[in-house]
């Protein structure tokens, strides 16, 4: 089947070699011409504008565009004028789903089709597959379904689970149509914002481990510091990479991300490459503003995001405002970091 992608980032990219090993056609185009050389000399057809790259589809044509949400509108927008009625629009980035309802309407008005696809699978997916969450039109998801087997991971090494024979379908395949226009981008919003609470759980368990010898350390001894009651209770020093690794044997724990932990901290146990300025694309806060509409209560979630939120120092004025507080109510001086 052919397929045009348009976006040739990490995963973009990675989502052509995987269809071409697949025996699948794709035409592709990056505003890197290199992103497109490079797959051009793996037998992608490449193109160096997006008239160019329409004319290269067959009708009725399916495009696949891997761009960041915020240019999605502007890259359909240049998109337009060289579709016609029955061609497939397909955004597999991590756009807002409300967009996605919005946008397939104005689709269906010229008799083009959009579907919504969250992706997940990461810089990894070449190789394990990407698991697909699609939103749209049925007859439509059916008609590309070559393409998502394909990108899918397929059942692979994990157990099928039981009873599952009876109901079928391809979600055990790792690709669903979740349902109509949006649902796609819906389900992997919040499977984004589970990811959240996933990452922090496991980031502050292995902060109460990592200072777990915290009574060996010589506290300063002020008004401003909160003694240790029982030091003798935090002697432990601790190997965090032994115990991510037998975490991941067996453990109830145990999962993709803390396969990822135990690698990241095999490689630099004090994670000196990086900051901690974690990002947030957007998933975490639709999922936090569906909860509210929904009226489902979602602490744990919620508190990741706002954690986020913190790391980038985006707390930094309303903590000022605290110390400001209690130097007007006690004099308090503020301690100096490390004290």
């Amino acid at each position: 089947m052919q397929l045009g992608m348009v976006g040739l980032g990490r995963m973009g990219a990675n989502m052509v070699r995987r269809l071409l090993r697949g025996g699948h056609q794709c035409v592709v185009f990056d505003m890197s011409p290199k992103a497109v050389d490079e797959l051009v000399r793996e037998k992608a057809q490449g193109s160096s504008s997006l008239s160019e790259f329409v004319t290269k589809l067959s009708k009725p044509r399916a495009i696949w565009l891997m761009v960041p949400a915020a240019v999605v509108d502007e890259t359909i927008a240049g998109l337009l004028p060289h579709l016609e009625a029955e061609d497939t629009l397909i955004d597999g980035g991590n756009s807002y789903y409300v967009d996605d309802i919005r946008r397939a309407k104005e689709l269906a008005a010229r008799s083009i089709h959009y579907l919504d696809v969250g992706t997940s699978g990461g810089v990894w997916g070449l190789e394990r597959g990407y698991c697909m969450m699609i939103g749209g039109e049925k007859e439509v998801v059916k008609h590309l379904d070559p393409v998502f087997s394909t990108l899918a991971p397929g059942m692979g090494d994990i157990p099928r689970t039981v009873g599952r024979e009876k109901i079928g379908g391809t979600a055990e395949q790792g690709y669903l149509h979740c349902g109509p226009n949006g649902a796609g981008h819906f389900v992997k919003m919040v499977h984004n914002g589970i990811e959240y609470g996933l990452m922090a759980a496991y980031a502050e368990g292995f902060g109460i481990l990592r200072s777990a010898n915290a009574g060996k350390q010589r506290d300063a001894i002020d008004a401003e510091t909160t003694p240790l009651r029982d030091p003798e209770l935090y002697q432990y020093d601790l190997d965090l990479r032994d115990i991510a690794e037998v975490w991941r044997r067996g453990s109830v724990v145990a999962s993709w991300l803390l396969d990822l932990t135990a690698a990241g901290l095999a490689k630099d146990p004090a994670l000196s490459q990086f900051e901690g300025r974690v990002s947030d694309s957007g998933e975490g806060r639709w999922t936090i503003k569906a909860a509210i509409d929904e009226a489902v209560p979602v602490p744990v979630l919620s508190t990741a995001l706002y954690e986020r939120f913190t790391s980038r120092g985006e707390a930094d004025y309303q903590d000022k405002l605290l110390s400001a507080m209690r130097f007007g109510f006690g004099g308090h001086l503020e301690k100096a970091a490390g004290k």
